[in-house]
């Protein structure tokens, strides 16, 4: 007899029944798993990573969506450099997005402490998470109407004492914080529970040994508070952050960009070269900038923030 032969016949007859089970389960639990994920995976693979990857494609070409699309290259990002409506986007895109993570954060984290120190109401949580609920479009047209200049009611109530009416989305310098307003309004609950919920995984036994030696709330919550919630944080704001970058319904409905471009953010810039005026290579373009942009921001914040790491390990 060979020496494989041997081999194999050892290996044989040292298998057990438990380890063919086992083996059969585990097969057994894989398929079951792909099952499930074949959804998921299919839905990735046609709406996120085929798209992504076309629009890399097109991001190289001259391409509207009458004809072929035409290998040009880098051209497209030549142009975009010195484009300066591009960079006045990306500016307003930036001022945008500092005015609404800077204001949700903070009253978010207001509204999380509140919660867990006066009162963990289920009703008033899911009061909170209301105007979330609401779609973006909905909530741009309510506050559309109620801060218009001639019909609206917050003018109506600046007029009974005797102030005059504010063009709220007709100001130049009103308009961004306006939007930013509006969005702050709908996601300020939703962000406050995320943040709520990371203070409940905070042992209870770090502020009595705090309260022990004589440490107040207001020294609590920053010594120990915002440091052992800096993971949940880092997570907060890069999905605030990506998500506040890609505004673009706020705008549509409101302002459509103007006055003057001033609320022109880089999303709506690149609808308007898309469908306004059929450069869709351009767009991709400009799409492909963008999602560089956040997965830099992204990765930054990640590290900067150390999300991975615990203070409580």
């Amino acid at each position: 007899m060979s020496t494989n032969a041997i081999q194999q016949s050892v290996k044989k007859a040292g298998r057990t029944p438990k380890d063919s089970t086992r083996s059969s389960a585990g097969r057994s639990e894989l398929k079951t798993a792909l099952i499930f994920i074949a959804p998921a995976a299919i839905g990735f693979l046609a709406f996120y990573l085929f798209p992504t990857i076309r629009g890399f494609y097109f991001s190289l070409t001259q391409y509207n969506i009458l004809g072929a699309p035409k290998f040009i290259g880098f051209d497209n990002f030549v142009k975009i450099s010195k484009d300066p409506l591009f960079w006045n986007a990306l500016w307003v895109t930036i001022e945008y997005v500092l005015l609404n993570i800077g204001f949700q954060t903070i009253i978010a984290l207001v509204l999380a402490a509140l919660m867990q120190r006066l009162t963990q109401s289920t009703v008033l949580r899911g009061a909170l998470l209301l105007p979330w609920l609401i779609s973006n479009v909905i909530a741009a047209m309510l506050w559309f109407w109620l801060l218009d200049y001639q019909i609206g009611l917050v003018n109506a109530v600046l007029g009974w004492f005797g102030l005059s009416p504010v063009a709220f989305f007709g100001n130049e310098l009103l308009a961004i914080p306006t939007i930013a307003f509006v969005n702050v309004w709908r996601h300020m609950g939703y962000t406050a529970l995320l943040i709520y919920a990371g203070m409940q995984t905070i042992p209870r036994y770090v502020y009595e040994a705090a309260s022990i030696d004589g440490s107040s709330e207001w020294s609590s919550f920053w010594r120990m508070t915002m440091p052992l919630l800096r993971p949940v944080l880092a997570m907060v704001l890069v999905i605030t952050v990506t998500g506040s970058f890609q505004v673009f319904d706020t705008v549509a409905v409101t302002t459509r960009g103007g006055p003057v471009n001033v609320t022109r953010v880089i999303q709506y810039y690149i609808f308007q070269k898309a469908f306004g005026e059929g450069q869709f290579g351009y767009a991709s373009a400009i799409s492909v900038i963008l999602f560089i942009i956040l997965a830099v921001m992204a990765a930054a914040q990640l590290r900067l923030l150390r999300a991975g790491e615990s203070d409580l390990a």
